[in-house]
């Protein structure tokens, strides 16, 4: 387990750092849906080509997703801190190398490393709770934790607004690098030198490699040069040789390119020899090894497989990508190639039993389903508003989903709180019986229904519903693993969730596309001229089929809810039950 501050003050000041730097990665994943046009003029893709910048997405997504497992590992074997601050760097390169990008395959590369970064935030901020607080006192903690993740949800878009009023696209991702770093610093500092220490031994004391610092500056510097190109060096005639290249056009094999390149080099060969490198690569890659990189690349194959054959559709129209097929065909090798390598590794990337408890295997089914009925919820509510009041506006299409998130994180608190008087159980299926009773009510919806102001209680009740079963969900898969399992077991949880919104959307999809057709043929055949008008209703009846197979997915997570959370201890015992346990 890792080492805390040793006063409450400053483990609460620690957990709150790793809450904000979790709300901020998870603004960033909603942040870039309003900056995707002004990215694509930059990278020169048509703003009506717009599958062709969905890697910016798919790229962020990916690298949350597919690493998810290893940081959470990770987290175990070398401590809470030492990711969360690696995980704020990585995030932090990400942010500048997207701040600067220039073409797709840059935006990709800095995005799939915001990505990594952002996601490893998430298990290791989860279990650090489960360090910090006894069993019975999470509740409210995880409920926090759950509720800025979400916030940021919220936040996120009005985030990206505000910047883009004032400012261009890159000026966001600016932002993100000046916070990834000053979040690592403080987390750094709350937590105290011993909390960075590896269990193989202390980390050195004193000034880090002066070397690989001035490498590390002449890196930055020189990529920020290949790939911004200021104008009034490019036209010098001095200056602008540094841009031409050795052969062929790409930057990179540059006069400035070259040294951008050899720095970094010189900065590798420092952080693996230095005797106080900046970043101790020999342990971190001696903590790959130990927590089974062979296993967790398998995992990522088989986790990325699924992510790129759904988040790459339109899922207006398509169940999942044209190359769909193909990645679920390399997810399934790898997915056995994963199961294999587990059963005959001594010390695998999931530890034999980790999970093996009813109530720890069951917060990954309840979660998977819990995501599949929040998808709906996420897409398909602007969906319904573009399809009925809002054709010509995406943004207030958009924020019509504010009044459902908003709800999402007073729910998670609350729920939070309940579970140190309930059990995880009974607050999990309430929560989601309440966001299955709001889907039926929007399955009732008609062509003007948003312009009432009883929309407003509906999407109230399914976000705060949703927000209700988060924290009960974490709480009672910390309550049944191990200590030194919680890292990789939260991961997992995060990881179930966001499976089963790909693999939700896909199905409710294909319900909703069936439906569709169904109620537009239909229509045509009684009304043959009136084929807008046909089009219309049979596009809002797909919306209610979705709608309704979400309330579905909802009733089944809290179903699964109340048998699979039985026996998870995760309130207080009462004093009849301290004395039939003889205590």
């Amino acid at each position: 387990m890792m080492r805390v501050p040793g006063t409450s003050r400053g483990a609460t000041l620690l957990l709150a750092l790793a809450s904000v730097a979790v709300a901020f990665a998870a603004a960033d994943t909603y942040v870039v849906v309003l900056a995707l046009p002004d990215m694509m003029g930059t990278a020169r893709i048509p703003i009506n080509d717009l599958q062709r910048a969905a890697p910016i997405i798919s790229g962020f997504l990916l690298g949350y997703v597919a690493i998810l497992p290893l940081m959470g590992r990770i987290a175990d074997l070398r401590g809470r801190v030492p990711v969360l601050v690696m995980a704020l760097a990585v995030f932090a390169v990400g942010s500048l190398i997207t701040a600067v990008a220039y073409d797709l395959p840059s935006m990709v590369t800095g995005r799939f490393l915001q990505g990594v970064g952002g996601g490893g935030l998430v298990p290791a901020t989860l279990a650090l709770v489960a360090d910090i607080y006894p069993t019975e006192r999470r509740g409210i903690p995880l409920g926090i934790v759950s509720g800025v993740q979400e916030l940021g949800s919220v936040v996120g878009p009005l985030f990206g607004a505000v910047v883009l009023a004032v400012a261009s696209w890159q000026f966001i991702f600016v932002i993100n690098l000046v916070v990834g770093v000053v979040l690592a610093l403080a987390i750094r500092a709350a937590a105290g030198r011993d909390a960075m220490d590896s269990p193989q031994g202390p980390v050195p004391r004193g000034f880090p490699d002066p070397i690989g610092i001035l490498a590390l500056l002449v890196a930055i510097g020189a990529a920020t040069i290949v790939l911004v190109r200021p104008d009034g060096m490019l036209k010098d005639l001095t200056w602008g040789q540094l841009f031409i290249p050795y052969f062929g056009d790409n930057r990179w094999v540059t006069p400035i390119g070259a040294v951008a390149i050899g720095a970094l080099a010189v900065l590798v060969v420092r952080c693996l020899f230095a005797r106080r490198p900046l970043v101790d690569l020999r342990a971190w890659f001696g903590h790959l090894r130990e927590a089974d990189l062979l296993g967790a690349t398998y995992l990522a194959v088989a986790l990325g497989g699924v992510i790129l054959a759904f988040a790459t559709a339109d899922p207006e129209v398509q169940v999942f990508s044209d190359q769909g097929p193909w990645f679920l065909l390399g997810s399934a090798v790898a997915t056995v190639a994963f199961v294999v390598h587990t059963r005959r590794a001594d010390q695998p990337l999931i530890p034999h039993g980790a999970i093996a408890e009813r109530p720890a295997w069951g917060s990954l089914a309840v979660s998977f389903f819990i995501g599949a009925a929040l998808i709906a919820a996420l897409i398909d509510i602007p969906i319904f508003a573009r399809t009925t009041i809002y054709r010509d506006s995406q943004l207030d299409a958009a924020l019509v989903l504010v009044r459902f998130l908003v709800a999402l994180p007073v729910g998670a608190v609350i729920g939070g709180y309940l579970i140190r008087r309930f059990s995880s159980g009974l607050v999990t299926a309430v929560g989601m019986f309440a966001a299955a009773g709001g889907f039926a009510l929007m399955a009732q919806w008609d062509e003007d229904a948003l312009r009432h102001w009883s929309v407003t209680g509906t999407l109230l009740l399914t976000g705060f519903g949703f927000g209700l079963a988060l924290a009960p969900v974490n709480a009672a898969l910390l309550a049944s693993t191990r200590d030194a399992v919680h890292g990789v077991a939260s991961a997992l949880v995060v990881v179930a969730r966001m499976v089963g919104m790909l693999v939700g959307i896909s199905a409710l999809t294909t319900l909703g596309m069936r439906e569709f057709y169904d109620a537009n043929r239909e229509c045509l055949a009684e009304h043959a001229s009136q084929y807008g008008r046909c089009g219309t209703q049979a596009a809002i009846a797909q919306e209610h089929a979705v709608f309704l197979g979400a309330a579905g997915c909802a009733v089944i997570a809290a179903l699964l809810a109340l048998w699979l959370f039985r026996g998870a201890r995760t309130r207080g015992m009462s004093a009849a039950e301290v004395l039939r346990s003889g205590g």
